[in-house]
């Protein structure tokens, strides 16, 4: 089951050839809609098991129709529209190894390298990644021209992403963390239009070097996490919330001093700071772990 909170636009997209999903290996694919919803049936009346951003190349297992299967980077599988995707055969998005990360909460694309001239072509979230064309040379760089998954082209703002990003270290974390504060609770939700708990979670230790689970109780069962006491939490630690260390339903970041950080539906549907002393979560919590960086 999908981990929750307790308690419980492009233009120019090119659709996927149905031809290029005959049978023999995964056909790779790359996601060309700023957040695509992952459903567990081939239909939007379906629930949301997860997202893939714009730019992630996605395996694609089977279709069904206008419905393709496919499987992310992380191991998680369920349906999108085919129309979200384009075939990926002997190329790879990005193309080449020089790459734009967005670090922005979300990032305009523009047709040309001009904000007043022409509404953004897309706005795409934050950890999509660009292939990098060239870099403007005037207004001291700011534009960088980039080539995007439908095989457009267009220009970001330089302030907007990192030509090199890095693996960032606990104090870094935590203060990343607070940048989302506010962001809606979205059932399913792995990027910054909207997190789940353990979508959150999940991008913080990634952006930590450590690729986590998905789900809350894989992620309190995994291999790669050491158990920890309560009385000997440090900041980074994850905090696993539910009826007992198998029935887990929640999860959040911890930020020291008795405060943790989540995406939680608890008296209000956002990311926010909650207190390991107040209830429910005093009472709830059955589990904490340490990441392996």
């Amino acid at each position: 089951m999908h981990a929750a909170a307790f308690p419980a636009l492009a233009g120019g997209i090119l659709c996927l050839s149905l031809a290029a999903l005959a049978a023999g290996p995964p056909q790779r694919a790359v996601v060309t809609r700023p957040v695509a919803n992952m459903f567990s049936k081939p239909s939007s009346d379906a629930d949301v098991v997860s997202q893939a951003i714009y730019s992630t190349t996605v395996e694609i297992l089977k279709s069904r129709g206008e419905w393709s299967n496919i499987r992310t980077p992380d191991d998680y599988t369920g349906w999108v529209e085919t129309a979200e995707l384009r075939a990926l055969h002997d190329e790879s998005y990005p193309a080449t190894q020089k790459a734009a990360q967005v670090e922005s909460l979300l990032a305009h694309i523009y047709r040309e390298a001009s904000v007043t001239k022409h509404a953004p072509l897309v706005s795409v979230p934050f950890e999509a990644r660009l292939e990098v064309l060239h870099e403007k040379p005037d207004e001291g760089g700011r534009w960088i021209e980039v080539r995007l998954p439908d095989g457009a082209t267009g220009w970001v703002q330089r302030g907007d992403v990192s030509l090199d990003p890095k693996t960032l270290e606990i104090p870094e974390l935590v203060e990343l963390s607070r940048r989302f504060l506010g962001l809606p609770y979205t059932w399913g939700g792995s990027s910054a239009q909207g997190y789940d708990c353990s979508g959150f979670t999940q991008m913080l230790c990634r952006r930590g070097g450590v690729g986590i689970p998905r789900d809350a109780q894989p992620q309190a069962d995994w291999q790669g996490m050491t158990k920890v006491e309560r009385a000997g939490l440090q900041p980074g630690d994850l905090l696993y919330f539910g009826a007992s260390a198998t029935k887990i339903s929640h999860t959040g970041f911890y930020l020291g001093g008795g405060q943790f950080i989540h995406a939680a539906t608890h008296e209000h549907p956002v990311i926010q700071i909650g207190r390991l002393d107040d209830d429910p979560w005093t009472t709830l919590l059955v589990a904490c772990r340490r990441w392996k960086k």
